[in-house]
């Protein structure tokens, strides 16, 4: 009987291929990254006066743009004031404006002299103006009619927002009455609630300086929420719109411009147009 013989198989075991060099992949990666900044600085080299052109055309441009918008509001502003020749003309102000050089404030458009200023006093129910106390000093020793307003937030309360125009504001004979200023709508409270503040506000001044405040808000805002409900107050209305030449019969101020340039102050002024002379606006001050 033979004997089966049995053959073991051999495993053949394959050496693992070897891994490049961590080093030469990463200098491989880095070289062309290197190559496409060289190519990108090579070709805005020889590119480099067209592209110097075209900034400086873009950069041209933007001016332009703004010299030409800040020209066609001064011709706006010019003929506005035009129209309104014998009307006491004034501005409004807070410490956007920074420090104002009252020496300097005089006229616009070296012409119409400024004959009175609203200036902030404060701000819903605890911040005051950080510049309220100077420009409302500034105002009295140039001898401009100075008024004092307060920037309602709907959504604080209205009586400790009187409290603190109350506390920041000290009017005497010659000032204008106080002005309440309304832009926004309340979050997460009605309308009807709106108003409920506001006629609590302007009731607690009327209380306090026995006179009727006066009401700042936009013309829209004043169709839609206030004309109706307010009837018994007096406001002063903020429209810049081209279309809108004259002030309204039925507006006490007209806020016409948010771009005037006035000497002694940095940046835009507001300005704003009285509904009558000089005479008329010292007849509604405070007695």
């Amino acid at each position: 009987m033979r004997q089966k013989i049995t053959r073991s198989k051999t495993t053949i075991r394959r050496k693992p291929r070897k891994k490049a060099s961590f080093f030469w992949g990463k200098l491989r990666k880095y070289s062309i990254i290197g190559f496409f900044i060289l190519l990108f600085l090579g070709v805005g080299y020889h590119y480099r006066d067209g592209l110097l052109y075209y900034l400086g055309f873009k950069s041209y441009k933007l001016k332009y743009e703004q010299a030409e918008a800040k020209r066609i509001s001064d011709i706006r502003n010019y003929q506005v004031l035009e129209k309104h020749k014998g009307k006491a003309i004034g501005l409004d102000l807070s410490e956007y404006q920074g420090k104002i050089d009252w020496d300097l404030v005089e006229n616009i458009e070296n012409e119409y002299p400024i004959e009175f200023v609203f200036i902030r006093a404060t701000a819903g129910k605890d911040r005051e103006d950080g510049q309220f106390e100077e420009n409302w000093l500034g105002a009295k020793e140039r001898k401009i009619i100075r008024g004092a307003y307060h920037y309602y937030r709907p959504n604080e309360n209205s009586l400790e927002q009187a409290q603190l125009f109350i506390k920041t504001v000290h009017l005497k004979k010659g000032d204008l009455p106080p002005v309440l200023d309304i832009e926004k709508l309340p979050k997460g409270q009605s309308l009807d609630s709106l108003k409920i503040g506001l006629r609590r506000w302007l009731k607690a001044i009327e209380a306090h300086y026995k006179v009727k405040p006066i009401i700042y808000t936009g013309e829209k805002y004043y169709d839609d929420f206030l004309k109706k409900d307010f009837s018994g107050y007096l406001f002063w209305i903020a429209n810049y719109n081209f279309y809108r030449e004259k002030i309204k019969d039925d507006w006490l101020f007209w806020q016409f411009t948010e771009k005037a340039t006035i000497s002694g102050i940095n940046g835009n002024v507001d300005v704003n147009i009285y509904n009558g002379d000089v005479g008329q606006l010292r007849f509604i001050t405070m007695e």
